[in-house]
């Protein structure tokens, strides 16, 4: 088999494993006596967003994860604070996008500021300085991974970020307030869009590799032409 064939089928290869499982979030638990209707509508525009490859942990990145998070302001903070905090770079961006739209100087009526949105007692419990975008960074994915840890899910540590964990606890879920519940599918959506404009440069690295075994070593290319897809790690079915 020529090198040229061997290089196509490997590509085949890489695009197959590429193509991991997408999973739908499960709708956060509601028990409140919210407006009719109300409760289910949230829980289909919440499922409603694909987030792909997430667990009942979406929020947290698995131990050791490389590479660098979607292109927006403020990236290398991003994924510095989150690769600290073992939270997912996507979700934080997405977090500052519906926070300050990364405005490092966005405030609100009651007082909270900065990229994160933190209140002036929240950022002093954490130790940072909204008013800095670094710190403002730091302080929102440390207050974050507090309610991942809290909570488990990150639906919930959204809405625990925005309406306060005393109301998660209190309702056993995202809170019926319109404002939570819009804030968390936001979240969740932009999140999402930012997981898919991520760079995949280690999975390609990795899945390239036999090109260099097959023009390196002797057979390697007739080895790799046979290796069976039935063999790789997700259904392409």
């Amino acid at each position: 088999m020529s090198v040229a064939s061997v290089v196509e089928r490997v590509a085949q290869l890489q695009a197959l494993m590429g193509a991991g499982p997408t999973a739908a979030l499960a709708p956060a638990q509601q028990t409140s006596p919210a407006t009719t209707g109300s409760s289910n509508d949230f829980a289909a525009r919440l499922a409603a967003v694909s987030t792909p490859g997430t667990t009942a942990a979406a929020g947290t990145i698995a131990a050791g994860a490389t590479g660098k998070g979607a292109s927006t302001p403020y990236a290398a903070e991003i994924d510095a604070a989150a690769a600290k905090y073992n939270v997912d770079p996507a979700l934080l961006r997405g977090l500052i996008r519906q926070e300050s739209n990364f405005n490092p100087n966005a405030g609100s009526p009651a007082g909270a500021r900065g990229l994160t949105q933190l209140m002036p007692g929240t950022a002093a419990a954490l130790g940072v300085d909204p008013s800095i975008p670094a710190q403002a960074i730091e302080g929102g994915a440390k207050y974050l991974r507090q309610q991942l840890d809290k909570f488990g899910k990150p639906e919930l540590a959204l809405a625990a970020y925005n309406a306060g964990p005393g109301a998660v606890s209190r309702y056993g879920g995202v809170p019926p307030y319109a404002e939570t519940q819009n804030y968390v599918r936001k979240v969740m959506a932009y999140a999402a869009e930012y997981r898919q404009a991520a760079p995949a440069a280690p999975v390609a690295a990795a899945a390239a590799a036999p090109v260099a075994v097959a023009a390196a070593v002797p057979g390697a290319a007739s080895a790799v032409a046979q290796a069976p897809i039935s063999g790789l790690p997700y259904s392409t079915t």
